[in-house]
């Protein structure tokens, strides 16, 4: 149990407190200094004295020269929300638990500007959907499988969220509660002794702009359909990695999920994914939510389309 496994079984068993490395937090939010300046922040699934979004926004108050800085986490002992501004600092009680659903943390957010944390991967659509429905600007962590949910994906679709900066593959490593079950293959204890774990396809997601967006993926493949089969039941070629997308096709393509890794809206348009109702899908095709090549079942696949005014840039 390596990587979405490790993150299925914390899911099921509701083993949600995975805390990010500072070093993940700080490779990310300093793309984001410009955004920070007198705007208020709330880190709505944050232990006040354990958390490194709250040890990164306390250390860089007055750099990034933050208006207000809550934090509050779920808590069935005592609850509390914590509010840093230039003059002052307080602790108060909250009259609830502290789940990011309750009424009153959603008055904390609505009084937000931007929403900074690493939601529960349990919760991770409802949360997305509490920010959406608020017109939120967020920076988050989250499981780059999730993305593919048909609440979640059609944000793609829209241009309305984004990967973030920093990671873009490989495991990422969080430390976990002294009662977490280490029964993932990366896992351990780090040389303080607090556990740890590493799990692959975590990604930021973002509605904020930074310095990875619009960037032509350089494309050197030729089309040849001997290389670039169709799907048996989608109207659309294969393309197994994002670097072999062809040049000189302007098609439908079936990609893997991790190109939204490097997707450019200018050079690209997303126009699903490979789903049972998808316009996509052959007409007479089983209606079956993967594409199949062969008769072998694939991987989700995101289709998408080259656009015909980047052509001269891209090539």
């Amino acid at each position: 149990m390596r990587t979405n496994d490790a993150l299925q079984t914390a899911a099921r068993a509701k083993h949600d407190e995975f805390y990010t490395q500072i070093s993940d937090i700080e490779r990310e939010l300093h793309q984001y200094r410009s955004y920070f300046s007198g705007k208020k922040i709330l880190c709505p699934c944050d232990e006040l004295y354990t958390s490194s979004f709250v040890k990164h926004f306390a250390e860089n108050f007055d750099a990034y020269n933050l208006a207000k800085l809550t934090v509050t986490c779920y808590s069935s002992v005592t609850p509390s929300c914590s509010v840093k501004t230039p003059e002052d600092f307080a602790v108060r009680r909250l009259h609830g638990n502290g789940d990011f659903r309750s009424p009153e943390c959603i008055d904390l957010l609505k009084d937000s500007d931007i929403i900074v944390t690493n939601p529960p991967f349990s919760l991770f659509r409802e949360f997305i959907t509490l920010l959406m429905q608020y017109g939120k600007q967020f920076i988050i962590m989250c499981s780059i499988n999730a993305l593919t949910c048909r609440d979640i994906f059609p944000l793609f679709m829209q241009n309305r969220i984004w990967l973030g900066h920093s990671i873009h593959g490989g495991d990422v490593k969080f430390t976990v509660p002294d009662d977490y079950p280490l029964s993932a293959l990366v896992c351990g204890l780090d040389e303080d002794g607090r556990k740890f774990i590493r799990v692959k396809g975590i990604r930021w997601l973002t509605n904020l702009d930074h310095g990875c967006r619009n960037r032509d993926i350089i494309l050197s493949r030729s089309y040849d359909p001997e290389l670039y089969p169709r799907y048996d039941n989608y109207h659309a070629i294969e393309v197994s990695r994002t670097k072999d997308i062809p040049r000189d096709y302007y098609g439908v393509m079936g990609v893997p999920i991790t190109f939204l890794d490097k997707h450019n809206p200018e050079q690209f348009e997303i126009l699903g994914i490979t789903e049972k109702n998808s316009p996509f899908r052959k007409k007479n095709a089983p209606k079956t939510d993967r594409a199949y090549l062969n008769g072998k079942r694939l991987y989700a696949r995101i289709l998408i389309r080259r656009r015909r005014k980047s052509r001269k840039k891209a090539e």
